[in-house]
Parts: structure tokens; sequence; C-alpha cells
């Protein structure tokens, strides 16, 4: 594990600075630290980094993003001996009350897949506040494995990391070697029973009662004979993780730097946002990082936009091994669609904090001659929420956080002018839903297009090869 950074070595607050709310000088006090997260990286951030450095404290985290997650504490077993009440955890509108109340000198940014634009927007806020604005390096919070790491990340939500990881995996698979995936965190419920989490079948994932997101990324590993690992604390997780693989995958989430130093580090570009991969945080970073980028979605983007990707990896990482793929739809009953009104429903990130408009649903809807409806007129409760923040298409993004919000997606589905439900998530709807009209279901995989680089050329640094 990388040792903490130096609290000596960040910006010191010149004498006769800051006070906190009565009065008391705190140049002769530990640093006061604030981390802005999204339950995940900000958690990986303060383990790393802060949570046994004498010179500084973490007073709280900020939480945005993912709804249900505020309101809560990082808990005393997590935080360590220095945190007995554990860490407070508020909802990011409070960020600038909660510099002035608690003299917060450095504030951590800690997530990801947001424009350049917006970073320094929330930078802008913060130094308003009187604060600094930190990022954090991947060189002080990426942790040091015993095993080889490949590294999945991406430029964008929604880029085609899933399929990706697949393909990844099963490439691994096929040279005799045994691989583990570790998915980025997705801790929405009782943080202390998710520090380390294993599954290996899918009543692992039933009996920990995970979300339809994580679902979305752990079902098709298990399926395909994996073992996953997640949770929260990452030091932990690499020290079980690897003591069962030939090679450890990092599955990333959003367009986050991995949390574990790669061998092979993969990123995955989407040219159906061309331009993307240059003007958001932190994917721009992974771009430039990148020993090999794959370009996804060759066969429905145009040749203007792959040659716009293409040209973006020519000036910022020159030395990358590019990938050429694409990633072609299954029905399983393509018949039913003809000629039928139908309900959409997408992966719910891709579409709110990734911006697209649709996915592999609509794809196959239209394909297959399908009338896709606008699902927002029947939508309730936390999903007309969703409808109202994010502009998202004519589709049902599935944002199964909680049992509320599944009972909402039935009853929309249930009320919907349609004759038929389109499942396009990773994960498989019908197994933990009573939907009320027939569905189908599309599914996705990654094949590198003919002639060009492959997978297991990508791979051979840790194959062998």
């Amino acid at each position: 594990m990388l040792a903490p950074v130096p609290s000596d070595t960040l910006p010191q607050p010149a004498p006769g600075g800051p006070t906190d709310k009565d009065g008391e000088d705190l140049t002769a006090m530990p640093r006061r630290v604030l981390i802005m997260g999204a339950a995940g990286r900000d958690f990986h951030n303060f383990n790393t980094v802060y949570r046994d450095d004498p010179g500084t404290e973490v007073v709280a985290f900020t939480a945005t993003q993912i709804p249900f997650i505020e309101d809560r504490t990082y808990p005393a077993e997590l935080a360590g001996e220095r945190y007995p009440a554990g860490i407070p955890i508020h909802l990011e509108d409070q960020l600038e009350g909660l510099i002035r109340e608690h003299g917060v000198t450095d504030v951590v940014f800690a997530y990801s897949d947001v424009s350049h634009e917006y970073v320094m927007h929330r930078a802008s806020a913060v130094l308003a506040a009187g604060a600094n604005f930190v990022l954090l390096g991947p060189d002080a919070t990426m942790l040091e494995a015993s095993v080889p790491v490949v590294a999945v990340c991406a430029v964008r939500t929604g880029s085609g990391k899933s399929q990706t990881t697949r393909k990844v995996v099963s490439t691994i698979r096929e040279a005799g070697r045994k691989p583990v995936v570790v998915r980025h965190p997705m801790p929405y419920g009782d943080l202390v029973a998710q520090r380390v989490q294993r599954f290996a079948t899918l009543e692992d994932l039933d009996a920990a009662g995970v979300t339809v997101e994580e679902r979305e990324e752990f079902e098709p590993h298990i399926a395909a004979g994996t073992v996953v690992y997640a949770g929260v604390d990452y030091a932990d997780i690499l020290a079980a993780a690897q003591q069962e693989c030939d090679v450890l995958v990092w599955d990333g989430g959003n367009n986050d730097l991995p949390f574990y130093r790669p061998d092979v580090h993969l990123v995955v570009a989407d040219p159906l946002r061309a331009g993307h991969e240059l003007t958001y945080h932190p994917g721009e970073a992974n771009l430039r990082r990148a020993d090999v980028v794959v370009v996804n979605k060759v066969d429905s983007a145009t040749e203007e936009q792959v040659a716009a990707v293409e040209a973006s990896i020519r000036r910022t990482n020159p030395g990358a091994r590019v990938i050429r793929a694409a990633s072609p739809v299954t029905v399983d009953r393509p018949e039913d669609l003809r000629g039928r009104r139908v309900v959409v429903i997408e992966d719910g990130p891709t579409l709110t904090h990734g911006d697209m408009k649709y996915g592999a649903g609509v794809v196959a809807a239209r394909r297959y001659g399908a009338e896709v409806v606008d699902p927002r007129p029947w939508a309730v409760g936390t999903l007309l929420e969703t409808f109202e923040r994010y502009e998202v298409g004519p589709v049902l993004p599935a944002m199964g956080y909680s049992a509320k919000q599944l009972e909402e997606m039935a009853q929309m589905i249930e009320e919907a002018d349609v004759d038929l439900v389109v499942v396009a998530t990773p994960v498989d709807l019908r197994r933990i839903m009573d939907l009320a009209k027939p569905a189908v279901r599309v599914t996705y995989e990654l094949e590198e297009e003919a002639g060009g680089p492959t997978m297991a050329d990508a791979l051979a640094p840790v194959l062998g090869a």
C-alpha cells in the first residue's frame, strides 16, 4: 500500500489565517479536510491517504450523483481509531456552509464523469469559501497488487466498459489463466457489512440485497463463472482477491481512474460522443494514461466520429495501442418486436450522468420494426424526479437503487400503453421484477474489428505471450 501524502507537502495557511466558528486559530491544528464524493472514490481516497495521517482531520464527506446516500455516517469501524464517532456524510448542496462551519482548509474532489467546466465551477465555489481545492493524483491512491492487473476504464459512463471487461475476462480464461474481477465501489447500503464483498453465485447477490445497478455489473460475470469482489475498503479487498487469481481485472465505474496500479491500462472511448474524451474528468486523464484504447461502437458511429476520437488519441497519447470494436446487439425473440408498441428499459447511469439519450434497447427496437413509446407520461415518484433532473430520451432508466424504485418501475410498465417491454440492462430484470407485460431481452458483446489489433494482443504483457 502506498504511504499517505505527508500533510507538510500541502499548501500551508499564512499566519493570521483561518479560524473555526469559535475563533480558534486553525494554523496550530491538523489540516481540516472535506471530501466531495458519491459513495466510492471518496471513501477510497480517505482510506488510502487520510485515515492514518495525523496531520489531517477529515471533518465531513459530501454526496451527490447517487440517490439515498446522504445523511449517513462513514462508520468508525471503517474510519479507524482516529474517528471514534465516524465521519458525517452531507448533501453537496451544503458544501460552502460546511467549509465555513468547520474551518475547512482543503476540499478534495473525489467523484467522476463530470465535465471540466463542472469541476471548475465547484472549484470556484470552494475557493470563494476560502479553502484549497484538491485533486489527488493516481500515484497517491493506487494500491500495488502481487499479481498482474488489467484495468478497464473509460472516457465516459456508457462507453462500453461492461462488455469490454467481459471480453478481457474471457481472453484471460482462454489463455489458461484464472481471472478474478474487482469492481469499482457501489456501497449504497450498510457500509460495515459491505467492507469486503465476494460474489460467486446469484444467491450471493440475493443474500446481499444488492441494487439493480450492482446486479448489472456483477451478474454477467457470475453467470460466466467469474468471482467478483467489491465493497468499501479496497486494500482489504485486494488482499483477499489476489489470493484466488492469476490475473486481477479492475472493472472501473463511470470514467474513474483505477484503484490498483495496472500492468495493462485499457480505456474505452465512445465515438457517439466524440470530443467528450477531452472534456470530461477524469476521463481525459484515463485517455492520456492508457496503454490500450478501445474505440467502441464503430458499427453505430459514423466514420467521421470514429476519426475524431482517433485524432484525439494521436494528439494526447500517440503511443497507445488502438483497438476498433463493435458492440452488436442480440435480441432473444426479435420477431416479437415487429409492429409492436414497446417501452425500453436501459442502463440507468448511462442515461443520467452519462448523458446518453438511448442505448442498445432503442437500437434493437428500431432495427426490428417496433415503435418506441415515451414512458414519461406514466412516471411516478423518484422516477418522475429522475426525468425532471436528467434529459434522457424516450426510455425508462433502470434506477433500482431501492425496493421502492423497483415498485415504481413496475407500476409505470403496468400503466403504460404498450404491448411489450424491451429489457436492455446488463442484468435480466425479468428475474427480479414482476413485469405486467411480455418482455424480450437485449444483450451485447464486444467484437474487435477484423484485421486490427485484438484483445489477446493487448493483454500479452499479463498473459506471457
